[in-house]
């Protein structure tokens, strides 16, 4: 009997510690090589830690939420001759359980002779019992009803969005491992599956263990979350940026009527063929060319080394709410790109975000970030900086409002931008001309378009 110690393995990119936020396995489990035994979490992304070695597991390092550095021991899994054997044999078969003996009807009592009409009617064809609903549709590596398919998070993800059971997907995969692939070839074949009735909602991080009590009687008990995975490193995150980096934030209205007009008439007209266009293009537009008059808010700050590290290309993060938590997914040189692509770059990088397929790449990297709560964006919002950046764009709600042009009262729409700014490195007045460059780019958008 020999047995493998399985260490953290090093994932790169200078990743010195990551935290456990999922098992795969359990002791006793038989795993074979390559399957996936946890899934740990970096400061980017989430990442899969697979087996090298097949055989039984034996020990695993710590409960999720566990903070492991790379190079600490995790799993610990038996490899002698029995436990390969027990892989490659698989999980014993189904017991055949007989089925029982029918049980006789009684004896009817004699019925009056049916009507003429009732004789043309052919009695129903009997179901045979024999037949499982499951053998429509077997796949070829199938979980068994005590087995969770392997699969990544992202694909868990687009099977709960598509409603398919994994269990009934035939898997390609190394080990029986479900993959993108597998979904898609399943929801080919089997459209109405794949469209059937939606999932239940996830409940919010927060909600209530018990429903809600009449009017006027009191509720006791307390629900105790764990802070683990995303929500930690967001956590940590926002903590670290307020500790050290002096925020002010700057608040501006914007009347964006002519921006609103343009933009209804550019839907009207290019929509179908080229997709809509939200407001956050726009923006993306005018930020790129606001920072070549103001480069000192598309810059990071080391302030380990006191360097301030101005950047001409323009990377914006834009903060996307996932059902794991926030995340900044980038869009890349958004000063080389038209309205459309733009927002056809904001789009899949949002749903890659909300399917968990963002890759670490595509959340780091960025200059300057957008965040925007839609249409709930409020009045006034004081957003906290995606550190090492210096600047972050905030964008409130648009409202028609009563205001006064020419001595006449009209209705325009307006609203507030709500931005916040390194101290450190960035001075008031700087922040004041960046905002004011933005609104007049906003309020009078042919100046988009002018190089």
């Amino acid at each position: 009997m020999a047995e493998r110690t399985i260490k953290m393995p090093d994932i790169g990119e200078g990743i010195a510690e990551v935290e456990l936020v999922a098992w795969h396995v359990k002791p006793g489990d038989t795993v074979a090589e390559d399957q996936v035994l946890a899934d740990v979490m970096t400061d980017k992304a989430t990442v899969e830690v697979p087996s090298p070695v097949a055989g039984r597991v034996t020990w695993i390092g710590g409960a999720v939420g566990t903070v492991f550095a790379v190079g600490a021991e995790i799993v610990k899994i038996e490899t002698g001759a029995d436990a390969v054997a027990a892989v490659k044999a698989g999980p014993p078969p189904a017991p055949v359980v007989p089925a029982p003996a029918p049980t006789p009807a009684p004896t009817p009592a004699p019925a009056p002779a049916p009507a003429p009409a009732a004789k043309t009617a052919a009695p129903a064809p009997p179901v045979a019992a024999s037949t499982p609903a499951a053998a429509v549709a077997t796949p070829t590596v199938a979980a068994t009803a005590s087995e969770r398919p392997i699969a990544s998070p992202s694909v868990r993800r687009r099977a709960w969005e598509l409603g398919v059971d994994l269990a009934q997907v035939r898997a390609s995969g190394t080990a029986g491992r479900v993959m993108h692939a597998d979904l898609d070839a399943y929801a080919k074949a089997h459209p109405a599956a794949a469209r059937g009735a939606a999932p239940p909602p996830l409940a919010p991080p927060h909600a209530p263990a018990v429903a809600p009590a009449p009017s006027g009687t009191p509720r006791d008990g307390v629900e105790s979350i764990p802070i683990i995975g995303l929500r930690r490193k967001i956590a940590l995150k926002m903590q670290e940026a307020k500790r050290r980096i002096p925020h002010f934030s700057y608040v501006e209205e914007c009347d964006v009527t002519e921006l609103e007009a343009l933009r209804a008439a550019l839907n009207a007209r290019h929509a179908q063929a080229r997709g809509r266009l939200t407001l956050l293009p726009f923006l993306m537009r005018a930020i790129a060319a606001a920072v070549v008059e103001h480069p000192d808010v598309n810059a990071l700050f080391d302030d380990e080394k006191g360097v301030l590290a101005r950047h001409a290309a323009v990377h914006i993060g834009i903060a996307t709410q996932t059902d794991a938590g926030l995340m900044v997914p980038v869009v890349r040189h958004a000063e080389a790109l038209d309205l459309w692509q733009a927002a056809a770059e904001v789009a899949r990088l949002a749903a890659a975000a909300r399917a968990g397929s963002v890759t670490r790449g595509e959340l780091s990297g960025s200059t300057i970030t957008i965040t925007s709560l839609g249409p709930i964006g409020g009045i006034v919002t004081t957003p906290i900086i995606n550190a090492p950046e210096v600047a972050i764009v905030g964008v409130n709600r648009i409202v028609e409002r009563p205001t006064i042009r020419g001595g006449l009262v009209v209705p325009r729409q307006l609203m507030n931008l709500s931005s916040s700014f390194d101290h450190r490195v960035v001075d008031g007045h700087v922040a004041a001309q960046f905002v004011q460059a933005l609104r007049r780019l906003l309020e009078t958008p042919a100046l988009l378009f002018v190089a």
